[in-house]
């Protein structure tokens, strides 16, 4: 029979159960959890960044970021983003070296032909299967993680 989380947590030590809620305060499930969780206001993370309160507000809600966003929200707050990539069979990897600036982009339809027949001359990679995902964002939050 299914056992509920309570119930698991009732017949554990008691130092363990406190471990556990130890670390499970540390954990912010969502950029708001993660600002509060530092007595941040939308208003005091907006000026730090050079946002607007209500640029913040769209950021906590949006389920797509960019790297170099949340990259700026977390440093905002004292915090290091790190990005770990989970692949089976395999140690996690950091992922240390991301790109600071976007790469510059060419308009649209603007591609030389030259370049798509270089594309269309070259063999395609070969099959791996579905690429690993990146699973898992690491926040390192000193402040945080001194509770």
């Amino acid at each position: 029979m299914a056992r509920t989380l309570d119930q698991v947590l009732t017949g554990l030590p008691a130092k363990r159960r406190a471990q556990i809620e130890r670390r499970a305060g540390e954990l912010a499930t969502t950029l708001k959890d993660l600002r509060e969780g530092f007595a941040h206001t939308q208003v005091e993370l907006a000026e730090s960044l050079g946002l607007s309160q209500d640029t913040i507000s769209g950021i906590e809600r949006r389920s797509d970021l960019l790297l170099s966003t949340l990259r700026r929200y977390v440093e905002a707050m004292g915090g290091q983003l790190e990005l770990v990539a989970h692949f089976p069979n395999r140690s996690p990897l950091v992922i240390e070296q991301l790109a600071t600036k976007a790469p510059a982009r060419t308009e649209p339809g603007r591609a030389g032909r030259r370049d798509e027949a270089q594309n269309a001359s070259r063999p395609a990679p070969p099959n791996r299967g579905p690429n690993p995902a990146l699973k898992l964002f690491v926040l390192r939050c000193p402040r945080l993680s001194a509770n």
